[in-house]
C-alpha cells in the first residue's frame, strides 16, 4: 500500500456536517470545463512530482447491463481516439502515456463510460469514485503537487487509504486456473469430444466476445485473445433450434446465443418483453443456446485467466470457480 494517499475534490470541508457529509453549494456532476480541467491538472502534478510520466491500467470496466452514471452513456464508452487498437487497447496491463492517463480520468469524471485503476507498481495511483471524488496515491508526499492543488481550487486531504484501492482480500482465493498450455491442451480435448464447443472471452468487467471452437480454429483463438482476459467454456449451441425456442423461460433475464450460417455467434441478454423480437432472430439461426444470468446458476465447463506472455498469472481479477476448477486444484502438486 502506498504511503500517501489524498482524496482531491471541489467540496470545500468547511461545507461538511458532523459525519462527514457534503452538505454546500457544489454540483455532484463534471462541469466539463474550468474545473474538471483543474482536476486533471492536479493528477499531472501528482504525476510530476512523484516523477512518473506512464501508467498502466488495471482492472478496466465499462457499462453493462445496468447504467448508473450521472451522465448519458458516451460513444464507445469515451475511449474513441484514445488507442491506437480501438477498444481493444483499453484492457488490464495496458501502458499509457501521462496524457492518455489523463483523458480516462476525464472519462471517469463525467461517469459515463470507462472506469479503471490507473497505476505504476509501488509508486502511483489515481482513480475516481462517485461524485467527482478523485484518489491518488504516492510514494512521496507530493508538497509541491499539494500546493498546485489548492492553487487550482480544489481540496487535497489526507487518508489513511482509498475506498476503492483494490484490495487484496479481492485476490485471495485458492483456486485460479491461468489459461496456459494445459489449459488449452484439456480444452482441446474437450472440444474434439464434443463436451465444449464456446469461449466466453471476458476482456473487460461488462463486455464478452464469443468464440466459436473447433479443433482446427483454438489455436488462432487462443492467438486473438485480449491480454489477461478471464475465459469461460461452455458447450456446444444446439442445432435444435425448436428445443432452444420451447427452452425460454416465462419472464425474467436469459441471455442468448445464436450463430448464422457465417459462423459468427451473436448474443443479446433479454427480458420478457424482448422475446418475442429475440425468437424471431434465433428462429432463422443455425445454432443457439440459452444461458442462466444470475449469480448461482450461470456455471460454464470450466473458467480460466489469461497469463503474461512470460506465463505469468499478473491480472488480478479472478474467475468463479467451477466443479471443473476445483478437480483441477486438487492434481495440482502443493507447494
Amino acid at each position: 500500500m502506498l504511503t500517501y494517499v489524498y482524496r482531491v475534490t471541489k467540496y470545500d470541508p468547511a461545507d461538511r456536517d458532523e459525519h462527514g457529509h457534503y452538505t454546500g453549494p457544489e454540483d455532484t456532476v463534471s462541469d466539463h470545463g474550468e474545473i474538471e480541467a483543474a482536476y486533471l491538472q492536479a493528477v499531472a502534478a501528482f504525476a510530476a512530482d512523484t516523477g512518473i510520466d506512464h501508467l498502466v491500467v488495471r482492472e478496466p470496466q465499462v457499462p453493462s447491463l445496468a447504467f448508473f452514471g450521472v451522465e448519458p452513456p458516451a460513444d464507445g464508452f469515451g475511449l474513441d481516439g484514445l488507442f491506437r487498437a480501438g477498444q481493444a487497447g483499453f484492457h488490464d496491463g495496458a501502458q499509457v502515456l501521462l496524457d492518455i492517463a489523463l483523458e480516462l480520468v476525464r472519462v471517469m469524471l463525467r461517469d459515463s463510460g470507462a472506469w479503471c485503476r490507473l497505476e505504476a507498481e509501488d509508486t502511483f495511483a489515481v482513480h475516481v469514485g462517485w461524485d467527482q471524488y478523485l484518489y491518488v496515491s504516492s510514494s512521496r508526499p507530493c508538497e509541491e503537487a499539494l500546493a498546485r492543488t489548492r492553487e487550482l481550487g480544489l481540496f487535497p486531504e489526507r487518508l489513511d487509504a482509498s475506498p476503492y484501492a483494490f484490495s487484496s482480500e479481492e485476490e485471495e482465493q485458492d483456486i485460479q486456473r491461468p489459461g496456459d498450455d494445459d489449459f488449452w491442451a484439456d480444452l482441446h480435448r474437450a472440444v474434439a469430444t464434443g463436451r465444449a464447443g464456446i469461449l466466453e472471452e471476458m476482456y473487460l468487467e461488462g463486455v464478452s466476445r464469443w468464440h466459436h471452437l473447433t479443433s482446427d480454429a483454438i489455436g488462432l483463438v487462443r492467438v486473438g485473445l485480449a491480454p489477461r482476459a478471464r475465459l469461460a467454456v461452455w458447450p456446444p449451441l444446439s442445432t435444435d433450434i425448436d428445443a432452444v425456442l420451447r427452452a425460454f423461460p416465462a419472464d425474467g433475464l436469459v441471455e442468448a446465443l445464436w450463430q448464422y450460417d457465417d459462423g459468427l455467434i451473436h448474443s443479446a441478454i433479454a427480458d420478457e418483453e424482448e422475446f418475442p423480437e429475440l425468437t424471431a432472430r434465433i428462429s432463422s439461426a443455425r445454432a443457439a443456446a440459452l444461458l442462466p444470468v444470475y449469480a448461482g446458476e450461470r456455471v460454464p465447463l470450466c473458467t480460466a485467466v489469461m497469463p503474461d506472455n512470460d506465463g505469468v498469472l499478473r491480472a488480478r481479477w479472478r474467475t468463479e470457480p467451477t466443479p471443473s476448477d476445483r478437480d483441477w486444484a486438487l492434481r495440482q502438486p502443493k507447494g
